[in-house]
């Protein structure tokens, strides 16, 4: 066959009967193969990122788990395990892999609660204790908490076992128990800072007001001495039988008829000065029960005049305190813990009256103290003439550590051991400012029932 007779090779119609239309046809089926190809492809390789991803993320969380893990087949064969696992067994992943879990048991009661355990196991978990063997062969307690595995046809495929070693615990509750301890010693080392505080402003009156008995005893005792050396000299003469005209001079020069007219009168001020004393050691000992939980009838207004003069006599003697005491108003309550409350109060209404004005107007400080019995509950207020509280302190006003005042001044636990001492009598402390000016705190408490025991 001559080559003009033999049809075109390159012509796409003459390839085995197809006509140009149905292989741009082909063309673009092929094309469009590619193209899904090629998204599968990338498809593919996000999935496999995002399984990396998912399985790095698995990796570091069981890393990170310092509770231990080991996830077991239906055999209880051990297919995965974290690092704390490894760490306490001592021993590594390949090592560990398909070996049974009742291999790291400490004993033969371990492996049967264990067994027990897998064949009972609910589909929702349960927990038990075992014993597994650390790297030095040791038995350490461990707290499982054992969750099943299931397929996604819903059958039992193993379980997974998460736990904490019991010593870790321990040592944990050691160490919560040991700060709870250094709390409260801490804290009962500022309950008794607060109560040397107002301890030392009671010392400060006592020391105030036993001054002048003290002083007039001793004075009248130096005096006394002086009279004892006159009459030792003058009766030393008598016993000696000096002549009339000896002892007339000797009179004169002891002037021992002065000593005489005087004693009696020194006699009664050294009296008088010493039950002074005793009266201010015993007013004193009726409120010294500060530590002690005992509780008696009380007499508020005994306690609020004692409560003001101590704080009048030991830092505010320029103090003008407006105060009478009305109808006796009784509570059942513990003296010395109330007395601390009110000097708390009248000491804290002196320190915000004392505090100097923007305005430059600073009157001199003043409280204003009224008791009234109404009913069953007694109700006392404290309204001085400082510059009030801030709106924004008002509900700190008792918090512990709380204060306004300078530091070195004051330890922010004055009003809130009062606040308490007032909730552990039944009773309520509360804070405002008055509208005519100034603090105002508001004190109640439970009036005594008279046919109580």
């Amino acid at each position: 066959m001559s080559s003009a007779s033999r049809p075109p090779l390159h012509g796409p119609s003459q390839i085995e009967g197809m006509d140009e239309a149905a292989w741009v046809d082909v063309i673009g089926k092929m094309e469009e193969v590619y193209s899904q190809l090629v998204r599968d492809e990338i498809a593919l390789e996000e999935k496999n990122t995002q399984l990396e991803q998912s399985q790095q993320f698995i990796f570091s969380l069981l890393t990170a788990m310092s509770d231990v893990l080991v996830a077991c087949d239906e055999n209880g064969r051990i297919e995965e395990t974290n690092a704390a696992l490894r760490e306490l067994a001592g021993r590594s992943e390949e090592a560990l892999r398909g070996r049974p879990l009742a291999e790291l048991l400490a004993g033969d009661g371990d492996r049967e609660r264990l067994r027990v355990a897998l064949d009972n196991a609910p589909r929702r978990g349960s927990t038990i204790e075992l014993e597994l063997l650390d790297a030095q062969r040791q038995p350490v307690p461990v707290d499982f908490n054992i969750t099943p595995r299931f397929s996604i046809a819903g059958q039992l495929v193993g379980h997974v076992f998460v736990g904490r070693p019991l010593g870790e615990l321990k040592r944990a509750y050691h160490q919560l128990r040991e700060a709870h301890e250094a709390l409260k010693r801490t804290q009962q080392q500022l309950l008794h800072s607060e109560k040397m505080a107002s301890l030392g402003r009671l010392v400060a009156g006592v020391a105030h007001e036993l001054n002048n008995p003290i002083s007039f005893v001793l004075g009248n005792v130096h005096a006394l001495q002086r009279y004892t050396e006159r009459l030792r000299e003058y009766l030393g003469a008598i016993h000696e039988q000096a002549g009339a005209d000896e002892q007339a001079r000797l009179r004169a020069k002891l002037r021992i008829d002065y000593l005489l007219a005087d004693l009696p009168s020194l006699m009664e001020g050294t009296l008088e000065g010493a039950q002074r004393t005793a009266d201010i050691v015993q007013g004193l000992k009726r409120f010294s029960a500060m530590d002690r939980g005992e509780r008696s009838e009380v007499d508020l207004n005994g306690v609020i005049e004692r409560a003001i003069h101590w704080v009048r006599k030991g830092t505010a003697p320029a103090f003008e305190v407006h105060w009478s005491a009305g109808e006796p108003c009784t509570i059942h309550g513990n003296a010395g813990q109330l007395l601390q409350v009110l000097m708390n109060l009248v000491q804290n209404a002196y320190d915000a009256a004392a505090l100097p004005r923007h305005s430059g107007d600073n009157p001199a400080p003043a409280l204003w103290v009224a008791l009234q019995c109404d009913g069953d509950t007694a109700r006392i207020s404290f309204r001085d003439n400082g510059p009030g509280i801030a709106s924004e302190h008002l509900s700190r006003i008792f918090d512990p550590f709380f204060t306004t005042k300078p530091v070195g001044k004051g330890t922010g636990l004055g009003l809130s051991i009062s606040y308490g001492i007032v909730e552990q009598h039944g009773g309520r402390l509360a804070a405002r400012n008055h509208p005519g000016g100034g603090a105002e705190f508001l004190l109640e408490l439970p009036v005594a029932d008279p046919h109580s025991g």
